[in-house]
């Protein structure tokens, strides 16, 4: 039996398996699906589940309970020779080892791309993880109540200040949202207003995102500015050393929530393979999705996703390739799947070719924008838009339904406000108050004093007497003379 080997659980993956499972008949394969989570993790949603529109669980699906016919290994990749059709498998605890295989899917993903700018590896959070956002909304959350201790002044205004690098798709959706976020949280803080909370967007370019048309990104502008959000652009970010950031404008402002958006690049593991790499470090594919090696096919050997160069043969492609976004990854994952199955049959493959249904963004409650071609919508129904789609688009009816309850509790209940920052320590109470053994010098017996000096070796040195020792003797010399006198009376 054949055995195919996908590389990475991410959309393309995920999608990859899913369909694979559909489509493959009975014993026809074995698919083995390895990544470092045990979840693929629906993107789309970080901004909200940042903003805490939704619950971090609910915008993420468990692999082994959706692809039950699929070996589910939670591990890494480190190593692809598809010379020798192996990969080395690394888990988290244990030794490495090698797997075989006969059929490869390169699914690994993207990954933050940063730049050398001083302070931002230390100081800085990304946003491609589900981790990543939760831990942006708790630390928000944290820092309003910190902040509501606190007298104006510098230190309250670093807690209250959150910047965001990058105007693309991302960062504008996690601005937005996080300063609709913002707003609401100001409701339960009477020692806060809007006025005390800083928000600002640096973007290098002169304009915000770029999938969408001038006239709408103008229009994001302007809805951004009536919140009180600050958008700095032709902007590039020097400095974040210690939380406090410096602009190529000269403008410098301190922050305890920096979040990275700007650019992401190809996992870095595809490196470690054999398969050919193209200048930005993806694996080049043919329109097939078969990895190509200039025009030679690379037999048993398949890519999609933002791990890949796949040409876009509608034309309207950057570079003339897919862009990389959920979008193209689901539909390509469903693509591979149906191409491998006819590959393993000896049926011809098709391209992939999709035009693009346009791109869709919320930007906090009830606000979102919509383009496709030339139409656009903004608003309250371009934010229907957002989320019939994404909510349709989520895998599986159980995770449909998980998010859409999400919306409609947060509908009549309001967004949640816990903060659970201290689950980084999840042991600092219990700590805290834990008894623990005496340190071996408090728990052990006294010495026994050491001999005076001038006493010779061998020979009792002076004897200490025990207080309650000398109260005892003296009770019975008292005891004893009372007797003797009793004695002598007689």
């Amino acid at each position: 039996m054949p055995k195919i080997l996908i590389v990475g659980g991410g959309y393309a993956g995920f999608y990859t398996a899913w369909k694979l499972e559909k489509w493959l008949r009975k014993g026809e394969a074995e698919v083995t699906i390895v990544d470092p989570l045990p979840y693929m993790t629906y993107q789309p949603f970080l901004p909200e589940v940042a903003a805490g529109s939704i619950e971090p669980r609910h915008a993420v699906v468990a692999l082994r309970r959706h692809l039950k016919k699929t070996n589910v290994v939670t591990a890494k990749v480190t190593r692809v020779d598809h010379a020798t059709k192996t990969a080395t498998i690394t888990p988290e605890v244990g030794d490495e080892w090698t797997m075989e295989y006969d059929q490869v899917v390169m699914t690994a993903g993207a990954v933050s791309r940063t730049f050398p700018i001083p302070g931002v590896a230390d100081e800085a959070i990304g946003l491609k993880t589900i981790e990543e956002a939760a831990a942006i909304r708790d630390k928000l959350l944290t820092n309003f109540a910190k902040a509501a201790n606190l007298p104006a002044g510098p230190e309250r205004d670093r807690l209250l200040t959150v910047v965001v690098v990058g105007g693309g798709f991302a960062g504008i959706e996690v601005f937005a949202e996080l300063r609709s976020f913002a707003s609401d949280l100001i409701k339960s803080y009477p020692g806060l207003t809007v006025d005390d909370t800083h928000f600002h967007l640096i973007e290098a370019m002169g304009r915000i995102m770029p999938e969408v048309s001038l006239e709408t990104s103008h229009w994001v502008l302007k809805n951004l500015a009536e919140r009180q959000a600050t958008v700095h652009l032709d902007t590039q970010l020097q400095s974040a050393v210690g939380g406090k950031l410096e602009l190529s404008t000269g403008e410098s402002f301190e922050s305890d929530l920096i979040v990275w958006t700007a650019g992401v690049m190809a996992n870095p593991m595809v490196r470690n393979t054999d398969f050919p790499l193209e200048q930005r470090g993806r694996i080049t594919v043919k329109p097939d999705l078969r990895i190509v090696d200039g025009e030679t096919i690379v037999p048993d050997a398949w890519a999609c996703g933002d791990v890949a160069a796949t040409p876009d043969l509608t034309g309207k492609g950057v570079g003339g390739f897919c862009v990389p976004n959920a979008q193209h990854a689901v539909r390509m994952g469903k693509q591979l799947a149906k191409n491998l199955v006819a590959s393993l049959r000896g049926e011809s493959v098709t391209d992939y070719r999709h035009d693009n249904l346009g791109a869709v963004a919320g930007l906090g409650l009830n606000v979102g924008v919509f383009q496709s071609g030339k139409i656009a919508v903004k608003g309250f129904p371009a934010w229907i838009a957002h989320r019939g789609y994404h909510g349709m688009a989520m895998p599986s009816f159980e995770r449909k339904f998980r998010v859409v309850g999400g919306w409609w509790n947060n509908l009549w209940l309001g967004r949640d406000i816990v903060s659970l920052d201290n689950r980084e320590r999840p042991r600092a109470a219990f700590e805290e108050f834990a008894s623990r053994p005496k340190p071996a010098a408090e728990s052990a017996p006294a010495a026994a004093p050491a001999p005076e000096v001038g006493t010779p070796a061998g020979e009792p040195g002076p004897a200490y007497a025990n207080p309650a020792d000398e109260k005892g003797a003296a009770e019975k010399g008292a005891a004893a003379e009372t007797e003797t006198v009793e004695t002598s009376a007689k």
